[in-house]
């Protein structure tokens, strides 16, 4: 069964608007099963969590079906699946939390590749208890990381690595697991990024040997939230701040104030959307999940080399050039500004952002002229018309 992308974009209200959406990695447009999992869950009955009357169980049954799809779409037990507000609260929350363990002479490892949420969380919270902080850099020119500076950065002193699995500026996908390894090596632990990485590909959270990975639903189809996972036994050696009365129990321990149930609802239809994706017979939900990766990547890949061959004529640097990459590319534009591109795009109804988009650390190493780049990010209901039009787009814009 080949991947119908005119079927599954018929799921998508928004795409009515006519919209040619290029901005998927600050946000994914949301399938109507998404909303209307949000509006029947919200519109109840619905209390706070118990075992009484059915709106406390309504609530107690999205939160336990919110951890079971996360724990099929991570690769992790249902008991190490948090929800946080964002990616970047959660990172902040872990790090306040694992900062208690850290003093002068322990040593912090972060990445010039990674958007900031998972920088200054971690370098705010060695910088508070007087923890050195180490870099691994990236080349400019291929946007590839060093191998050196992966060895430079981790030591003996080395007590925690923070590294993207996947960057949303450039793309790359850095090799996390063979960071990971050399993290473990020195006992280290490992807190991966995966915000734009789980937008693109099927998630293994063992495999990638991260302790901790953080994603975000509404980059892939679902809600405005972030959800953590780990195993329950890492997370039982991380003791947050609470309220009293508050469980002390793994995960709800770091999941602070009541629940909106309503967003755990929606982001687990996201995740139930992804796995109908799936072309074929697979049987467990995982199991449809990675078949639907698969399947995404294919015609991802496809429509970025189609993307790719249009912008080789204009132009245009693209910054983008990882052998392993997301199809996310960053586009600087020599003599003119990304942002009037930008603007010129909209009026087309071709939303194309311009920005540096949090990735403070990585676009000043890019040192670009231009305050701004163009950021064209591909989903998996991007067609080829799509494509098309932001190359028309861009053709026009130059002449």
């Amino acid at each position: 069964m080949s991947y119908d992308v005119a079927t599954l974009r018929a799921h998508f209200p928004s795409l009515t608007s006519g919209i040619a959406h290029f901005d998927g990695p600050g946000g994914t447009q949301t399938p109507r099963e998404v909303g209307a999992a949000v509006a029947a869950t919200l519109t109840g009955p619905l209390s706070n969590r118990g075992t009484g009357g059915l709106s406390e169980r309504n609530a107690d049954a999205a939160v336990a079906a919110f951890r079971a799809a996360y724990a099929d779409f991570l690769g992790v037990p249902a008991e190490g699946v948090v929800h946080g507000r964002s990616a970047t609260a959660l990172t902040y929350d872990v790090s306040r939390a694992l900062a208690k363990r850290w003093a002068p002479g322990d040593e912090i490892v972060v990445s010039r590749l990674d958007h900031d949420a998972n920088v200054r969380p971690w370098t705010q919270a060695a910088e508070a208890v007087g923890a050195t902080v180490r870099w691994i850099d990236f080349d400019p020119a291929t946007s590839e990381v060093d191998p050196a500076s992966v060895a430079a950065a981790i030591t003996p002193r080395t007590r925690l690595v923070a590294v993207t699995a996947a960057s949303n500026l450039l793309g790359t996908k850095p090799p996390v697991r063979a960071i990971a390894d050399a993290a473990h090596a020195v006992g280290a632990l490992v807190y991966v990024d995966g915000v734009h990485y789980a937008a693109h590909e099927f998630v293994d959270v063992p495999a990638l040997g991260a302790d901790l990975f953080v994603c975000s639903p509404y980059k892939f189809l679902g809600p405005h939230c972030g959800v953590l996972g780990a195993a329950p036994a890492v997370l039982e050696e991380i003791r947050p701040d609470k309220l009293l009365p508050s469980t002390d129990a793994v995960p709800e321990r770091f999941e602070f104030g009541t629940l909106p149930y309503e967003i755990l609802a929606g982001a687990t239809a996201a995740v139930d959307f992804l796995a109908g994706i799936a072309p074929g017979g697979a049987t467990s939900r995982r199991d449809r999940l990675a078949t639907a990766f698969a399947a995404i990547d294919v015609h991802e890949t496809r429509l970025r080399a189609v993307l790719e061959g249009g912008l080789a004529a204009l132009p245009v640097v693209v910054h983008s050039r990882a052998a392993e990459r997301t199809p996310t590319l960053l586009l600087s534009l020599p003599g003119r500004r990304a942002w009037d591109a930008y603007v010129f795009l909209a009026g087309r109804e071709i939303l194309a952002p311009a920005g540096s988009f949090y990735a403070y650390e990585p676009f000043r190493r890019l040192a670009l002229d231009d305050p701004h780049g163009l950021r064209l990010g591909l989903a998996p209901y991007t067609d080829e018309s799509d494509v098309e039009r932001v190359l028309t787009g861009l053709r026009d814009f130059f002449s």
